[in-house]
């Protein structure tokens, strides 16, 4: 389910593409709708109104844009049940989960990662929130979760 946005807004995470690669930042959160004012507050940001339920992550989601235009999104992400990968993570007290960069060659990146020692932990699949654009995930040698996003044509 897809909340709508403001009449006089687009969807953030459908139309917003960064100057450079950096894309997002993810935050697990046990309530979006609890959750996504004080957020918006505290970076002085704004909100487009939606939330995605995507099964393939088994997660909600919802981003926030910073005060400037060139700030990465701020994602966040609610688990959709306990099956979700993001559900352990939110019982060990949540917060700052991931960083998303944009690429334009998916498969070249993951085996760019793997290369340098990454593990991927999820292969392509579409994002809901995204239109369809394939994401997959990478776990570093240091330690960091990363998220590759396919960028638009």
């Amino acid at each position: 389910m897809v909340a709508a946005p403001n009449a006089a807004d687009e969807i953030l995470a459908r139309t917003w593409i960064p100057a450079g690669t950096f894309h997002h930042v993810g935050f697990v959160v046990a309530s979006i709708e609890q959750s996504i004012q004080a957020f918006a507050d505290s970076i002085g940001g704004a909100w487009d109104g939606a939330v995605f339920d995507d099964p393939h992550q088994a997660v909600r989601v919802a981003f926030l844009r910073g005060a400037s235009p060139a700030d990465p999104l701020i994602e966040l992400v609610e688990p959709a049940g306990e099956r979700s990968p993001v559900a352990r993570f939110l019982e060990r007290g949540g917060g700052l989960h991931h960083v998303c960069f944009e690429t334009r060659d998916l498969e070249r990146q993951l085996a760019e990662s793997r290369a340098r020692g990454g593990v991927v932990t999820s292969p392509p699949q579409p994002a809901v929130a995204f239109g369809g654009r394939r994401i997959a995930w990478v776990y570093t040698r240091q330690k960091l979760l990363v998220e590759y996003l396919e960028r638009p044509e």
